[in-house]
């Protein structure tokens, strides 16, 4: 085994199957294909992305204002007094059907940040391998260019006149 081939890093065998796994996979995914969302995936983006909103928060608290003093000025029939039982009840129900629908979205979207991270780990481990392929090109480039200047060198000495070699202290002479 040569001194170029002990100095340069060589990738294990592992590392350039999964690099060639990595380089495939960038060309399949230029092909993406949109995902298929259920009618149930819609509606509960839906849901959840209106109730998360301003405009929702905005409504439904003139809405609850616009009830408490309603019922406490008793401007229409007091139909719900203090402590506002069929308010309290109104809400519950709401929170009760609004929470699956929000956790079913929350859920397709940490799978979906789960996809994004996997797909950012193997681009991120796809571009070590190739950032360790240019260091060994690298270093086999410089390799050979430092075994060519020796040679270089070793030529020029020889041409030297022994006087003059020995002066630069060639132990041949």
């Amino acid at each position: 085994m040569s001194y170029a081939d002990q100095v340069i890093h060589r990738l294990r065998e592992e590392e350039l199957k999964l690099l060639d796994a990595l380089r495939l996979k960038r060309r399949t995914r230029e092909e993406k294909v949109e995902q298929e969302f259920t009618i149930g995936d819609r509606v509960a983006d839906w849901v959840a992305a209106t109730m998360g909103s301003w405009n929702f928060i905005i409504i439904q608290s003139i809405l609850l204002i616009i009830w408490i003093v309603l019922n406490v000025t008793a401007y229409v029939q007091n139909w719900d007094p203090y402590p506002f039982i069929l308010l309290n009840l109104a809400l519950s129900f709401q929170a009760a059907y609004a929470a699956p629908f929000i956790m079913m979205s929350q859920n397709r979207q940490a799978a979906i940040d789960r996809a994004a991270a996997q797909s950012d780990y193997q681009i991120n481990a796809k571009a070590e391998l190739e950032i360790e392929l240019l260091h060994q090109k690298l270093d086999l480039l410089r390799e050979t260019e430092v075994s060519e200047l020796i040679q270089v060198i070793r030529r020029l000495e020889a041409r030297l006149p022994p006087s003059e070699r020995a002066l630069l202290g060639d132990p041949a002479n």
